[in-house]
């Protein structure tokens, strides 16, 4: 289902994968800084996940500047809470690259102004946690804030995201939280040898089952 949000004097584009039976619990679903809501890998998760029983709403904000793609993310996430079409219990958060970035950043801001019930967890998918080759300068401070679950799917090669550096963080953070590497995949999720299909099936798959970890889904 397509869906202009407004925002500003503008709209956002969004789509709804909707599951066959209404949906307790939704996924908001965002891309990274190139690209847009239909970057394969989020069509890939909206489908399975709607699939599956989960509501999935994903969106296109257009922009490199973190602080506008946080407001849009959370004019999104107001969007839903309100929305008489799909009465939610709750949502999580998920994103790739600065989309995660993105995530994390509104579930910091949402959780200062006790409106942090509505927000069940957190995906990060390759996140961008610092710029190729410069990992002195670590993006970590909204994910030290956060309490709720969070999962983060990441390449073991990913050139913004070295290993040791995001198990350091993890191992710093308050929230409960379950790193899934994929072995030798790079920032854009690519491996040598492995198809795109192949990778997606296996992030699709973690990415549900860390859900259904985290919430009882009503879909049995």
């Amino acid at each position: 289902v397509k869906v202009k949000i407004p925002f500003g004097n503008k709209y956002l584009d969004a789509i709804f994968s909707v599951p066959e039976k209404k949906s307790t619990y939704g996924v908001i679903l965002t891309h990274g800084a190139g690209g847009d809501m239909n970057f394969p890998h989020l069509v890939s998760l909206a489908a399975y996940l709607a699939s599956h029983g989960v509501l999935c709403l994903r969106f296109t904000c257009k922009g490199l500047n973190i602080v506008y793609r946080t407001k849009a993310f959370k004019t999104v996430v107001e969007y839903l809470k309100l929305s008489d079409d799909y009465k939610l219990s709750g949502v999580f958060l998920a994103g790739r690259s600065m989309g995660s970035r993105a995530a994390a950043a509104v579930i910091r801001h949402l959780s200062q102004e006790d409106d942090g019930d509505f927000i069940q967890g957190l995906v990060c998918l390759s996140y961008p946690l610092h710029r190729p080759k410069l990992q002195s300068k670590l993006r970590d401070e909204d994910l030290l804030f956060i309490r709720c679950p969070v999962l983060f799917v990441s390449g073991s090669a990913d050139e913004m995201c070295e290993k040791q550096l995001l198990e350091g963080v993890a191992n710093k953070m308050k929230a409960p939280k379950k790193i899934h590497w994929i072995g030798k995949a790079n920032h854009g999720m690519a491996v040598k040898g492995r198809t795109a299909d192949d990778v997606m099936e296996e992030i699709n798959a973690q990415v549900f089952s860390w859900l259904i970890e985290n919430i009882e889904l009503e879909h049995t």
